[in-house]
């Protein structure tokens, strides 16, 4: 197995399920890994039909709220993230799209560690049709932060609490947002 393919491997590992639908999305994803299936996107938007994606979320735990963009286009309210170059670390995918979208460095520097802390398996809903696989990582922000967003991928950005985000809709979110949340606050 080649050596990305273990990092990844490892690091989907060491999440610790929510609950029955993370736990058979873990098992879904290592088993996918384990399979030799080609895990990176090779050309845009759906080439393999299934690959991997770093979310990361933009923490700030003195205001317990998150930040989530207005993707342009998935037309919801996501974390912020990007798909996994070919051999990239998802660790290393999150801190460069942190550069790329919000021109911050990404500080994992929170007490969920610089692990992923949550796995996904989601079918999109754009053009395109094709099931990402997404590893949520938790990086520090703050509220007072200016930020710098790339106006190309995203309309804007808002701060929300863990309750505010349980109240919103989920078809205005990822969805799997509200469990996201939902395991945040469980292990805060």
């Amino acid at each position: 197995m080649a050596d990305s393919r273990l990092k990844i491997r490892d690091a989907v590992e060491s999440i610790k399920p929510f609950d029955v639908l993370e736990k058979k999305h873990k098992e879904d994803v290592l088993e996918w890994i384990d399979s030799g299936s080609p895990l990176f996107r090779i050309s845009k938007p759906d080439n393999p039909p299934k690959h991997l994606v770093s979310y990361f979320v933009l923490y700030d735990p003195q205001a317990q709220s998150l930040m989530l963009i207005d993707h342009i286009k998935a037309g919801l309210w996501l974390p912020t993230g990007g798909h996994v170059d070919i051999d990239e670390d998802p660790r290393d995918t999150v801190v460069r799209e942190a550069e790329e979208e919000l021109k911050i460095n990404a500080d994992f520097g929170t007490i969920f560690g610089d692990d992923p802390f949550f796995v996904t398996v989601t079918e999109t809903r754009n053009a395109g049709v094709h099931t990402d696989v997404s590893l949520w990582y938790i990086i520090k922000g703050s509220l007072d932060a200016g930020l710098d967003f790339d106006t190309g991928e995203m309309n804007g950005v808002r701060w929300q609490t863990t309750e505010e985000i349980l109240k919103s809709n989920i078809d205005e979110l990822d969805p799997h947002m509200h469990r996201f949340t939902n395991k945040m606050k469980e292990f805060n």
